[in-house]
């Protein structure tokens, strides 16, 4: 195994300068670290980087925590969490937590035990707050993506859920439609919250009067959504849905199947908008979505976490607030309107 010292012998200089060489230290030449850098590559020395990281206190490794790698959206913001970190010169640890508080917290202890400089988290749900007075405990830096916690101060990257709700709303309410339900994740997550709000805020200022019959929740990752879609069609005539506003991509990609399977035509007899973009299949691609800027919450996240694991970031916490593209698709236009 090729050590410093023999780097040092081949190219005639202290250990004490192969290692700042390798750690990057500017107390060097430019002919000097020119020389060491190519014996280095000539007897193909791979730093170790344990022994580095007792003394620099530094893994150069990024943890990226998301609730599920099935869903398109996170697969993007892990891409854009990826290449950012891999341009930055850190590594990227993906966990999975499956929408359970649980799971991540079994995670966050094993980050903690292996040393990760900073983690890029979109949290399970509000419990998360436990997971991040941890991390904080051990000062280990946390960026949130796509969803907030209450009372936790920190960089976030999240999405514009009012005005990109709003905006849907309204897209169904100048088709003609009145009786709008939403079917929605669990409220002990800030983005369900945050969307229904912004859908009762839109109706109420637009003189509709808000049908809690019309609200269902349903879940953000295990959507099955029968039994919300069978009590919408079991209201009466007067109180039954002309559109549904579905929160997230899963909860749309299912109500669009299980208003398929109770022969129910899109958009004639109930309309469809979804918040963001599932994974199409032919039927599904009639539908009129949100779509987020998913690579952006991943690459800029990561952007903002090693600014605070590099000293480069301001006190103050900062809040991106991403827009989402409207994409008008057959599943929310009245067929006279088109």
């Amino acid at each position: 195994m090729v050590t410093i010292y023999d780097i040092a012998k081949k190219a005639n200089v202290s250990a004490m300068t192969v290692s700042r060489v390798i750690n990057k230290s500017e107390k060097i030449s430019e002919i000097t670290r020119k020389k060491v850098e190519a014996v280095i590559k000539e007897l193909n020395y791979i730093p170790n980087n344990s022994a580095r990281n007792l003394i620099t206190k530094k893994t150069k490794i990024l943890s990226l925590m998301i609730t599920d790698i099935g869903n398109p959206f996170f697969t993007s913001v892990a891409r854009g969490a990826e290449d950012k970190a891999m341009q930055m010169g850190y590594q990227l640890l993906l966990c999975n937590s499956d929408e359970n508080f649980e799971k991540e917290s079994k995670y966050m202890d094993m980050l903690i035990s292996t040393g990760s400089d900073g983690v890029l988290i979109a949290p399970a749900n509000d419990n998360s707050k436990k997971n991040m007075k941890k991390l904080s405990k051990h000062g280990i830096p946390f960026v949130l993506i796509d969803r907030s916690i209450p009372d936790v101060d920190c960089d976030q990257v999240l999405s514009d859920n009012e005005a990109t709700t709003r905006r849907l709303i309204e897209h169904l309410i100048k088709q003609g439609h009145q009786k709008i339900a939403i079917i929605n994740g669990p409220l002990v997550v800030s983005t369900a919250r945050e969307r229904q709000q912004s859908y009762i805020d839109t109706l109420k200022i637009h003189g509709i009067s808000v049908n809690n019959n019309l609200i269902k929740e349903s879940h953000f990752r295990d959507s099955d959504v029968t039994n919300s879609i069978q009590d919408l069609l079991n209201l009466p005539d007067l109180e039954r849905p002309t559109a549904i506003f579905a929160t997230n991509n899963f909860i749309g990609m299912n109500t669009m199947k299980t208003l398929y399977r109770h022969n129910i035509k899109v958009p004639e007899e109930i309309a469809m908008v979804s918040y963001d973009v599932p994974n199409y299949t032919e039927n599904e691609s009639i539908l009129t979505v949100a779509e987020q800027q998913a690579y952006n919450f991943g690459y800029i996240g990561i952007q903002l976490l090693i600014e605070r694991i590099e000293g480069a970031a301001p006190e103050k916490a900062r809040k991106i607030v991403l827009p989402s593209e409207i994409h008008l698709r057959a599943s929310s236009l009245n067929p006279k309107q088109r």
